[in-house]
């Protein structure tokens, strides 16, 4: 048997071998074999990135504006010179069909090319004073070290989101990828360190958020914080910073609601919902979560929405282009989904499709269709993300968007009516 690869950290402009005893197995979701390791990494690994990027950070920022861009110009023709390669890696640990993780990696590169644009539009501003013949002229300074730490569902294009407008503005920066995705962000830094950025302004660290995630967002030196994740890890994320009056920057969880009037294309609707439903198994933030369907068409509906979920292929994402699912991201992702489905059946849902774990090695869930749902069920609340759309009947418009509304989280709605009817969206 083969012995996984061994990942280093990215610090300083080099990549650092791990001396530690501690490694994280990086595990494939879809057959649940160990595809490689990363450094257990402790908060002097997370020290040192920082202070790497406290020391490059004014030669960085004294730079021209154009000339950050060029360089980050120079890391999106490297993803795009590598874009199959890191595709795959997102497939193989990550378990995202092929096609969304090349549409991943292409919107990374853009995305990066995109910030670099701003280069000559963000840099200050002239104000007309009060006073006559008088101008105000307003610069814009960098803020100094940031840090971003990442989920796992959209692990490639997180990086640059975090990167991209740091570098541009004349900040360093320290990445912790999720210690579930972190194959990706390796390939990232191998990019960086090819084009020969210079060192310290983009640094790489490995390992665990109670660790070296606390360790970004609770140093000093750190001017800035971002992260994208759960609700749990952001409270912590912004209690830690709160010590030092860190900026936070927060991506948290969703319930997104989707209202179906009666009168709406049903078949658009039913496609729309699904396809929200089923990308990336689920694992999506701002994706519909929770329907509401006008009792007039209600019946019609379901009995489409379960055709359209019934026909959706699922399996090992590596070895199938026809599927629309792969598996879920790891066994605690599947335990969770699985509880908060037999929860609903406690509270009296009822599965019509779907509801049970896929037995044999990966972490399938199929899609999960929950019926005589209520607004007061836990479903209806908290966040599943998983591949599982409960469904409740609706009288009007103002009853749909109250239940809508009846929700701690935020992000993304979605309305689905004819075109040609416009309806009051002062709600």
């Amino acid at each position: 048997m083969s012995v996984p690869v061994q990942h280093p950290m990215y610090i300083d402009g080099q990549f650092v071998t791990w001396r530690g005893d501690a490694w994280i197995d990086v595990v494939n979701p879809a057959t649940e074999a160990v595809i490689s390791r990363i450094p257990d990494g402790q908060a002097e690994d997370a020290r040192k990135a920082i202070d790497a990027a406290e020391r490059a950070q004014p030669e960085w920022e004294a730079l021209p504006a154009i000339e950050r861009a060029s360089w980050l110009r120079k890391i999106s023709a490297g993803i795009r010179e590598r874009a199959s390669e890191i595709s795959a890696l997102i497939v193989e640990e990550g378990g995202k069909i092929q096609q969304l993780a090349e549409v991943e990696v292409a919107f990374t590169a853009d995305y990066i090319d995109y910030m670099a644009e701003w280069a000559r539009r963000y840099e200050g501003e002239i104000i007309q004073s009060d006073r006559p013949g008088e101008n105000i002229l307003l610069f814009k300074r960098a803020l100094g070290v940031t840090t971003g730490i990442l989920p796992w569902n959209f692990p490639f294009f997180l990086i640059a989101r975090k990167m991209a407008p740091a570098l541009l503005t004349g900040n360093t920066i320290v990445i912790k990828p999720s210690e579930f995705t972190p194959n990706n962000a390796i390939a990232f830094a191998k990019i960086v360190d090819e084009i020969g950025l210079p060192r310290g302004v983009f640094n790489l660290v490995l390992g665990r958020g109670e660790t070296v995630g606390q360790e970004l967002a609770g140093n000093p030196k750190v001017a800035m914080v971002s992260m994208t994740g759960s609700v749990s890890a952001g409270e912590k994320i912004m209690a830690t910073a709160a010590k030092n009056i860190t900026k936070v920057c927060l991506e948290l969880g969703g319930k997104a609601p989707a209202i179906v009037m009666d009168d709406a294309d049903l078949e658009l609707a039913v496609k729309a919902i699904v396809d929200s439903r089923v990308i990336n198994s689920g694992q999506v933030c701002n994706c519909a979560e929770r329907v509401y369907v006008q009792k007039g068409i209600y019946d019609q509906f379901v009995n489409r929405l379960g055709e359209a979920m019934q026909a959706v292929q699922f399996g090992n994402p590596a070895e199938r282009n026809d599927i629309a699912m792969g598996p879920l991201i790891n066994a605690a992702a599947l335990e969770r989904v699985e509880q908060k489905v037999a929860r609903a059946v406690e509270e009296g849902a009822r599965v019509a499709l779907g509801g049970k774990a896929v037995e044999g090695k990966g972490y399938y869930y199929p899609p999960t269709l929950l019926l005589d749902v209520r607004q007061e069920m836990s479903i209806m609340h908290e966040e599943t993300f998983g591949p599982v759309l409960p469904v409740v009947a609706f009288d009007t418009l103002e009853e749909a968007i109250s239940m809508a509304n009846d929700s701690d989280y935020g992000l993304t709605s979605s309305n689905l009516y004819p075109k040609s009817e416009r309806r009051d969206e002062s709600h």
